[in-house]
């Protein structure tokens, strides 16, 4: 079994009295669990909700090295972006993209530590009208280009035919329900935690809201295999598993690139794929993708 800390010894990891503990748990969605009437943290969690509310990264002391083949992508993952990465390792020989999966969070970070190339993300803003300006403000000392690669349809993913008939965030919460969630550094998860604070739904309370997958298609096998009834996630997954969806809100999920990387030969091949038909043919193939504004410059703004 996983470390468990008490309400005192969190405190002392964390620096602070034991009152600001249970302002934690209410306010910034430290882990807890309450277990015969007593909080009980995991340690292994409360260390992913520390490095996920980090800001202010050292410099990184190494840079990429001058483009030569291989471009690097790190961030949050996406089945259509997989597609893509492939698409332009079969259409350009000479180049070789990768993708490291660790969320939108992590994409940030990689960028600012100079990790890689372009950086994924789909980070709700507190205003709920804009997306990830504001957390690429606080993780970088200056703004990275934003272009858009796609809008996505988020939700809840449910078993086909939803036996259980849960028809809303607050369903999720109820005892006969079992749930399968992705991890702290994700836009999915701090989406999914800011609508079950809208209903009123404390997350220690819902079974499986610890049990964290890496992708968003895992959400979708969870379920599939019977071992979840729910789980956030997007449009496309249930419609590439035949599965059930509530519709939450259509976010958008972009590409940040630093300015000095710009113009490196391999992100100008990348981002012109998304002008190509054939990822416009790739992404009409499942529901919950709005390719609209893809390839185009969210930040600066293009000027007409």
């Amino acid at each position: 079994m996983k470390k468990m800390l008490s309400t005192k010894l969190v405190a002392e990891y964390l620096g602070v009295n034991e009152k600001m503990v249970y302002t934690l748990i209410a306010d910034k969605g430290l882990p807890a669990s309450k277990v015969t009437g007593k909080w009980l943290f995991p340690l292994h969690l409360v260390e992913q909700w520390v490095e996920s509310n980090t800001i202010n990264f050292p410099a990184s002391g190494t840079t990429l090295p001058p483009y030569e083949g291989l471009l690097i992508i790190v961030g949050s993952n996406d089945p259509l972006l997989d597609r893509t990465i492939s698409l332009f390792n079969s259409l350009h020989a000479d180049h070789m993209a990768v993708f490291g999966n660790l969320g939108s969070m992590g994409g940030l970070r990689g960028l600012k530590q100079n990790i890689c190339h372009i950086a994924t993300s789909h980070l709700l803003q507190n205003n709920e009208a804009e997306y990830n300006f504001d957390y690429a403000k606080q993780e970088m000392n200056k703004m990275p280009v934003v272009i858009n690669y796609c809008q996505r349809e988020q939700g809840i993913l449910m078993r086909k035919g939803n036996p259980k008939n849960i028809l809303c965030v607050a369903d999720v919460g109820r005892p006969d329900i079992t749930m399968v969630n992705r991890s702290l550094s994700t836009g999915t998860r701090l989406l999914f935690d800011r609508e079950l604070k809208k209903a009123g739904v404390a997350g220690d309370k819902i079974n499986g809201y610890r049990n964290e997958v890496n992708r968003h298609l895992d959400i979708g096998l969870e379920i599939l295999r019977g071992r979840a009834d729910v789980g956030p996630g997007i449009r496309p997954v249930a419609s590439m598993l035949d599965l059930d969806f509530i519709p939450l809100r259509w976010e958008r999920y972009d590409l940040l690139i630093a300015k000095e990387r710009f113009f490196d030969q391999g992100v100008q091949l990348f981002l012109g794929i998304l002008h190509e038909k054939k990822f416009k043919k790739m992404a009409v193939e499942y529901l919950g993708y709005d390719i609209s504004l893809s390839g185009r410059m969210v930040f600066p703004q293009e000027t007409e």
